[in-house]
């Protein structure tokens, strides 16, 4: 039998899907979940950025209190931030609020199935379904989730049936996660993600500096705002670096580090302390792990280790 086939087999029904809660990754999942024809039946909302959420993703799905989405649902989607995971996870269990058999699905990227075993010993079936995807709350969440990688891990082969054909209906690309590979892969997507976009903010504070006072005639002004000059003059560098580290892996490193040019290294760090002292430093820490993957020449590591 093809693996098609086998996943054909064992693909879900349509279900009836409770999420809790209603925030900017569970409306975009229950969104997504209702394309594929399954129907969240009910959701969980308290603030006013929630409902409003709610109200124009899900707008046929009633808001109900925690209990009550949980008792209606035969999928539940725990899409809340990692620190409430733990103890939303154990209210459900002490209050008997999930039916025996109701796949429990959590979203977070650092935990696996593990922290699901208060309600697997209840008889629930425990998937951890983690999207590779930032999320911002607007439209272009639905269209990036529905191109994105899903890091999932489940209790069994049958688990990473259901999760695999889950992603699959989203048009998402599953990938599997070993239970105790969960904190390195979280770590890994946040330092890709996360840490970019401290660098590039890093980098427009210098440019800004470096531009500002010098527009040309007409040109509108150097300030802070987003989506000024300093974006412009640095989104298709940035964009060029990336889809060549992401296409080239190490060969696509440049610049004044992997060419092993020391005084334009040094240059740089004086510059820039003298724009933020806070800046140049995270330029040293960014720089010697260049120069470490880069295996550059010994005059830079002087420079950078003085």
């Amino acid at each position: 039998m093809m693996q098609s086939e086998q996943l054909d087999g064992l693909r879900p029904a349509r279900l009836k899907v409770g999420v809790i809660s209603a925030g900017r990754v569970g409306t975009a999942l229950g969104a997504m979940l209702e394309r594929a024809d399954h129907v969240v039946v009910a959701c969980s909302a308290i603030s006013n950025a929630s409902l409003r959420r709610a109200a124009s993703r899900l707008p046929d799905t009633p808001v109900r209190p925690i209990p009550d989405v949980a008792d209606a649902s035969e999928l539940l989607l725990l899409a809340v931030p990692d620190a409430e995971l733990g103890g939303l996870i154990s209210g459900l269990a002490a209050t008997g609020a999930v039916r025996a058999g109701t796949i429990v699905v959590h979203t977070s990227g650092a935990n696996g199935i593990g922290i699901l075993a208060p309600l697997t010993e209840q008889g629930c079936l425990p998937l951890a379904i983690h999207p590779a995807m930032t999320f911002t709350g607007a439209d272009e969440d639905l269209t990036r989730l529905s191109e994105a990688c899903f890091g999932i891990t489940a209790a069994d082969e049958i688990g990473y049936a259901i999760a695999q054909s889950l992603v699959l209906e989203i048009g998402g690309e599953p990938v599997r996660v070993r239970e105790d590979a969960r904190t390195v892969y979280h770590a890994a997507l946040a330092h890709g993600s996360n840490h970019v976009v401290t660098v590039i903010a890093d980098a427009l504070e210098a440019l800004r500096s470096a531009l500002q006072g010098q527009e040309l005639l007409g040109q509108e002004l150097v300030d802070d705002a987003p989506g000024g000059i300093a974006e412009r003059v640095l989104a298709p560098l940035a964009r060029a670096a990336l889809e060549n580290a992401l296409q080239r892996g190490q060969a696509a490193l440049t610049g004044p580090v992997a060419r092993g040019d020391a005084p334009a290294v040094a240059a740089h760090l004086a510059a820039l302390g003298e724009v933020d002292p806070a800046l140049a430093e995270a330029y040293r820490t960014a720089s010697l792990r260049t120069a470490q993957r880069s295996h550059a020449a010994p005059e830079v590591f002087k420079v950078l280790n003085p």
